[in-house]
């Protein structure tokens, strides 16, 4: 090689370098972000590693590292991942809205049903219960007097006969004839007797038809003498008394004992005790029956007449009722109260005393019977507040679900857009302040999702959620550059075909190449740092990291042959015409592109640089402008992959490469080391390339050109000298 072609080399890449160099920030063309957004590949936050002792100074910060899965970490893949996937689990509302409206409206409608129905009730209770009170106290009144009207009778038409009686003779027959006459109109009395001393009767008339009806003997007659010969003689000595003789007689009958004083023919000085013995059924009869429920009692407690027989034929005592101790106790005629049974039963009670053998009718009447109407009034109001609860709570649940499905829907949009997700499934399902909302949160989301495009959305979510700091960090990192090859003849033959077109085809050719390149990156969990017209720069082991900086390394190269897979794939059906004009007019210019690689591996600065206005998360630092210039070498040598040795030291065992001659580099005492890439050490065997040359006629140099490897024909005497291969 003459020196004029090696000038000419020298000068012509150090031309394409100084428009790559991060160190000069120029650039001649600024690509657009790919319309088509890369594949999201998976981030995470990071997390200390162990440095490199032999390749990081002292008191280095190293690079965030995940564990593995199966090491009880996290993997790098699923970290990245995690951004976006935390947007996919909504926030937990402690107080939702359907909540809220249906406690409000449930406690409005009970308390307002609730005060009314109490109001009601209480109002009306009063009501019921003077009315209930006045009730009963009328139908005691009335039975005490149907009761007092009948003993009276019964006394004075039973006297009125022994007077008829004693007047006559009672042996002469008018005597049988009034008696017969007596009891054919008064058939509820069995026996009328008369007695001046408890051990006989003077005097003794019976019902023949009553016993005879009733199946009462003649016997129980004598019996019952004897048994109240105490009765009798109480009488004798002045005291009227009332008895239950149910229990003798087997059927419901009462005996008035009642004070006798002899006529002048019998002797004007004698006492004695009329004796009559009835059927009770009449006054039972005149009590009724019904709520309010009127029974007779003597002066010790003894049921006389009671709706329910069966007390009457037992000989019931209820002399330790409350209201019977109250009557034998109190000095009224008549009293109404409320009170406690001794079973626990309320009853509203009232009496009214005879006037005849200290008895007594009590009227008494349910406390929950009267009130049953208010209670069973209560009840539907309460089923009525319930329907009307249920009703309301239905209706503001599924009203609430208008208005919280969208605010979840809006939490959930807000979560994705906090982790970078910009692309929302959002529509306004009402009109309302909701639906206007979530209208201006679409518009909003597609402004996010146009910005996020020029910059790198997973690195401002971290930077927004405060996980990158202001400021720089050392990071033992592998930095990769790549270039079009013959990107200016391209653009001159774009402007040839499409003239004032030109720049909106050359910009779509670029952003289809940059979103299968960016996939590759992103694939391997690199950061895409910049657009450097046709260059990209990413790197790897700085955001984030896969836990050392072989492995980080190892990645970016992964990433460079996945790149040149991409290329092969993309270019197997373009051609590059040279001359463009015999192109039809219905013809696209679509010409294969051919890229230079170059990667290196060291200590560099990483963080937030910029302005207050504008910033960007990049890496500065020699290692840099050494893996730019290790690109620029790729064009003379023929190659398309280029790694230093600080790279290839990391993880020469896991590629197959092949040393070229070393560069002296500008800036660089020593020759430059570089290696070619020729495949992973993995793949070896495979039917990939295995060589230099296999990989040159992979992405379609041809023999010639090959021949020329580490030469170059262009005109570069006005370019910076950069480099020199050899010992030149």
């Amino acid at each position: 090689m003459n020196k004029r072609l090696k000038k000419k080399l020298l000068q012509q890449l150090s031309a394409t370098q100084i428009s790559r160099s991060p160190e000069l920030k120029v650039s001649v063309k600024t690509a657009e972000t790919p319309l088509t957004a890369p594949a999201e590949s998976k981030r995470s936050n990071s997390i200390p590693a162990e440095p490199s002792p032999e390749r990081l100074p002292p008191q280095q910060t190293v690079n965030p590292v995940y564990k593995p899965p199966e090491a009880g970490g996290t993997s790098l893949r699923y970290a990245k991942a995690s951004v976006i996937a935390d947007s996919n689990v909504s926030a937990k509302v402690k107080y939702p809205i359907g909540a809220k409206l249906v406690f409000i409206i449930t406690v409005l409608l009970l308390l307002s049903l609730g005060v009314i129905t109490i109001l009601v009730s209480v109002m009306v209770s009063s009501d019921v219960r003077v009315t209930a009170e006045d009730n009963n106290f009328t139908i005691n009144q009335r039975s005490a007097a149907e009761a007092e009207n009948s003993l009276k009778v019964t006394v004075s038409t039973s006297l009125a006969l022994l007077d008829t009686l004693d007047a006559v003779g009672k042996d002469s027959p008018a005597a049988g004839q009034a008696a017969a006459f007596f009891f054919d109109r008064n058939q509820d009395i069995a026996v009328i007797a008369q007695s001046f001393s408890a051990a006989a009767a003077s005097t003794l008339l019976l019902n023949d038809n009553f016993l005879l009806s009733n199946g009462i003997d003649r016997k129980l007659i004598d019996d019952f003498f004897t048994s109240y010969a105490w009765a009798m003689e109480r009488s004798i000595a002045g005291e009227t008394l009332l008895l239950n003789t149910a229990p003798v007689f087997g059927i419901p009958v009462l005996a008035i004992f009642y004070p006798w004083q002899a006529s002048p023919l019998q002797g004007a000085d004698k006492n004695g005790v009329a004796l009559i013995v009835f059927s009770s059924d009449s006054l039972t009869e005149a009590f009724g029956t019904g709520a309010n429920a009127s029974f007779m009692v003597n002066g010790d407690g003894d049921v006389l007449a009671h709706p329910e027989t069966g007390l009457v034929m037992a000989g019931a005592n209820i002399a330790e009722n409350p209201l019977v101790e109250l009557m034998t106790e109190s000095t009224e005629n008549s009293f109404q109260t409320l009170y406690t049974d001794l079973d626990g039963t309320k009853y509203f009670g009232a009496f009214r005393k005879l006037s005849m053998g200290n008895a007594a009718v009590i009227t008494n009447v349910e406390y929950k019977i009267v009130f049953e109407g208010i209670a069973a009034t209560t009840r539907r109001n309460m089923w009525l507040t319930g329907a009307v609860l249920f009703i309301a709570i239905m209706f503001i649940w599924f009203f609430s679900k208008t208005i919280s499905r969208p605010l979840k829907a809006l939490t959930v949009a807000a979560e994705k857009i906090e982790a970078g997700q910009f692309e929302l499934d959002l529509k306004p399902e009402t009109r309302d302040e909701i639906g206007v909302l979530t209208t201006n949160f679409i518009r909003m989301s597609k402004a996010l999702e146009i910005f996020g495009r020029f910059t790198n959305r997973h690195l401002a979510v971290r930077a927004m959620r405060g996980e990158i700091k202001p400021g720089g960090l050392p990071k033992h990192a592998t930095i990769f550059f790549s270039d079009i090859r013959g990107f200016t003849e391209k653009s001159e033959k774009f402007t040839r075909k499409y003239h004032e077109e030109a720049s909106n085809k050359i910009i779509y050719w670029l952003n289809n190449y940059f979103t299968r390149m960016v996939e590759c990156v992103e694939k391997t969990d690199g950061i895409v740092d910049k657009y450097m017209g046709d260059g990209l720069m990413a790197h790897w082991g700085t955001a984030f990291t896969s836990g050392s900086a072989a492995g980080d390394a190892l990645n970016c190269v992964k990433a460079a042959i996945e790149m040149r897979k991409a290329l092969a794939e993309m270019n197997s059906t373009r051609t590059d015409p040279d001359n463009v004009e015999v192109l039809g007019a219905d013809e696209d210019y679509n010409p294969p592109i051919r890229i230079g690689c170059g990667i290196n591996t060291g200590i560099v600065s990483a963080g937030q640089l910029g302005s207050d206005n504008r910033m960007e998360y990049t890496v500065i630092g020699d290692p840099v402008n050494l893996a730019s210039r290790t690109e620029a070498l790729n064009k003379p040598l023929h190659t398309d992959i280029l790694i230093t040795e600080d790279t290839w030291n990391l993880i020469a065992d896991k590629i197959i490469v092949e040393e070229m001659p070393p560069a002296k580099v500008k800036g660089k005492e020593k020759p430059l080391r570089v290696f070619a890439v020729i495949n992973l050490a993995e793949n070896s065997g495979g039917g990939e390339p295995e060589t230099l040359k296999e990989v040159q006629r992979f992405i379609g140099y041809t023999d010639s050109e090959i021949a020329q490897s580490g030469t170059s024909t262009d005109d570069a005497e006005d370019k910076e000298k950069k480099f020199k291969f050899g010992g030149e």
